[in-house]
Parts: C-alpha cells; structure tokens; sequence
C-alpha cells in the first residue's frame, strides 16, 4: 500500500526516537505480610552485620540500601547486575525463595513510598518507619555519595511519607507496635496502675515502649538492658527503675507483664528461668510480648504453668482494630503515592532524554 499523505511519509522518514530505558530499581525481601516471625528472624540484621551485608549485596548492583526492622528486610537495588533473588540468597542463604518479594522500576519505587508512609507497615500509619528509612538511606548515600538514581528515590520516597501524614491524618493518634503490646498487655491484665512492667531494652522501641506503659498509667516499670549505662539514660529519661542484665532472674519475679525490645544475639530469657520465678509469685501469672526480631524470649516459655508468651504475629487482632479508624484516609494517602511516583516517572524519562541527546552528540 502507499501513503500519498505528505505528512504521513513525512512522520515514516523522520529518525525514531528510541524508547527510554526502563527504570532501573528493584526491591526484594520479606515482610510480616509474606513470613512468618520463625521466618523473619532468619533474615534478620543484628548489630554489626550491616557492613559484611552491604558489601555481599554490592556485588550484585551499583547502588544498594538496606532496609531491616522488626517486621521486614528489604533489599533496594539500583543499577542491577543480575537476579534480585540470587542477591538476598548471597546475604542470607538460600530457603527463603518462598516468602520474597521482587518488585521491579515504578513498582518497586511505588513500594519503597508506601514503606515509607507507613502504608505497608503492621501498624498501618505508624512513624518510626520514616526515621528507618531515613537512615537506611544515609548508610546507603554515605557508602555511595554518587548514586544518583537512589538518592532521587529515597528523598522521594521520605517527601512522600512526610505528605502522608500531614494531609491526610492518618498518623492521628498514631499506634505502634509498641502501643499495640501495652494494649494486649491492657488486655490480659486490665488496669495497669498496680501492676510491675519489665523493659528488656534501652533502645528506641524500648523508650516508646515504656512512653506508652506510663501513659497506660504503669507506675513501676523495671528497665534491664545488657549496657547498664544505656538503660540508666532510658530510666532518667522517661522514669523507671535499672537493673543490669546480670540481675534479670533475681527481678523476674517482680514483673507482671514483660516487653522484650532488644537486638540480643540469642535468647536472653528461657522457660526454666520464667518458672523459677512464678514459684516466687504463686497464682499471679505473668504475660511476656517478644517485639524483638530474632526473638530473644525462648519459645519454650509457653510450655510454663502461669506464663502467658506473645509475639508480634500476635498483636495483628489489635492492630486489626486500630486499622478501623484509618481506613477513610487511605484512598487520600493512595492519591499522594501515585502523584509522587508519577513525578518520579517524569524525573526519569527527561533525565533519560538529556543523556540521549548527549549520547547523539557524542556519536
């Protein structure tokens, strides 16, 4: 057939623009959605590991950001050199195939911004995941302060967490798992005000932790961490009295609800310690919540007459109600995440068309 339109032989003679490179970005991990904490564990990140990490996942990209917390370990990949997957097995070994996720280009940036707007977390619309992504990514721009496509995603992905919550509410009144374990702990025991708090832990969790439990109306609250100093700072802060980690067992007793929040390599408190103290207390039971990944209270706990043993698979009921009182701000908070990363589509197709142009001038 022939085109006796000018206009049409015109478009055919004209040189076709290339079609721009596809973002390249992918995401793989696990999450409470996909694994259970048996699972989660297994990829968990303890403390001085990051580094021995990073530099397994380098080897499988240009730019690499780490994302770990109690309830997911994410790998964020940019300028990829092969399969996502194959990265995470090199950093954490092969078996865990079945609970990952890969998200590739705009659906991977689209996941990192729902991350960070707290969309995708067990709590959903809770803060700390903001400051976490925050700091993944200064450890990641820190390691590479010329990875430019990742540093464009991630202040992305923290603008976009930042319009969340100041748009639409949904961080009103905001829930977080630590509030979600005084709430169970509210649960078990009913008014809190008589009653002993135990804090295993001086971090950040912990401190908010023990916010709720005083908010709660907990007026004793015993704070043990293995850095006697650290658990001191967290007590003179908030309130509570400190125990070194040596002394646990001998104040086990005390405690009518215990919180375990630390980065302990291995279980710290076990089924016959947990006995032997409510020996001490008889017929006054003692509820244990283990918000810690990996766990560092030992399962066999359960198996205890008298002791009551949650973890954070366990608290979904409540953060199932909490989600109630949010969910009309979602579709607002979906609105912003799509506008966010169509501004980030946009970002990339003229940087993809300035670097063809120099590619043309060059040739």
């Amino acid at each position: 057939m022939t085109l006796a339109c000018p206009t049409a032989r015109a478009l055919l003679a004209r040189p076709q623009t290339p079609h721009p490179a596809p973002l390249d970005f992918a995401v793989v991990g696990l999450n409470h959605q996909t694994a259970p904490v048996e699972v989660r564990e297994r990829a968990a990140v303890r403390a001085g590991d990051e580094a021995a990490i990073l530099s397994t996942l380098s080897r499988h990209a240009a730019e690499v950001m780490l994302l770990a917390t109690c309830n997911r370990t994410e790998v964020y990949l940019a300028g990829l050199r092969g399969d996502p997957v194959r990265a995470f097995a090199d950093a954490w070994g092969d078996g865990l195939g079945g609970f990952l996720y890969v998200y590739r280009g705009d659906a991977a940036v689209t996941h990192l911004y729902r991350v960070a707007s707290g969309l995708d977390s067990l709590v959903i619309g809770e803060t700390q995941i903001q400051g976490q992504v925050k700091r993944a990514w200064q450890a990641a721009h820190g390691r590479n302060p010329d990875g430019k496509l990742l540093n464009k995603i991630a202040q992305g992905a923290l603008a976009a967490g930042k319009r969340v919550r100041s748009e639409t509410g949904l961080s009103d009144k905001v829930v977080s798992v630590s509030s979600a374990a005084v709430e169970l702990a509210q649960a078990a025991l009913g008014d809190l005000t008589s009653r002993t708090a135990l804090i295993l832990g001086a971090g950040e969790t912990a401190e908010l932790t023990l916010t709720h439990l005083r908010a709660a109306g907990v007026r004793d609250v015993i704070v043990v961490n293995r850095t006697e100093a650290r658990a001191r700072q967290l007590a003179e802060r908030v309130g509570g009295r400190v125990c070194a980690a040596e002394y646990l067992h001998e104040v086990l007793p005390e405690a009518d609800v215990v919180i375990a929040s630390s980065a302990a390599p291995h279980h710290v408190l076990h089924g016959e310690g947990v006995r032997a103290a409510l020996e001490d207390r008889p017929d006054r039971p003692m509820f244990l919540i283990d918000i810690s990944v990996p766990r560092i209270l030992d399962p066999d706990i359960s198996d205890v007459e008298g002791a009551h043993l949650y973890n954070l698979d366990d608290l979904t009921a409540i953060v199932s109600r909490n989600l109630q009182s949010r969910r009309e701000a979602l579709p607002h908070a979906g609105a912003i995440i799509r506008e966010s990363v169509a501004d980030l589509a946009r970002w990339h197709l003229t940087r993809e068309a300035q670097l063809g142009r120099q590619r043309a001038l060059v040739s």
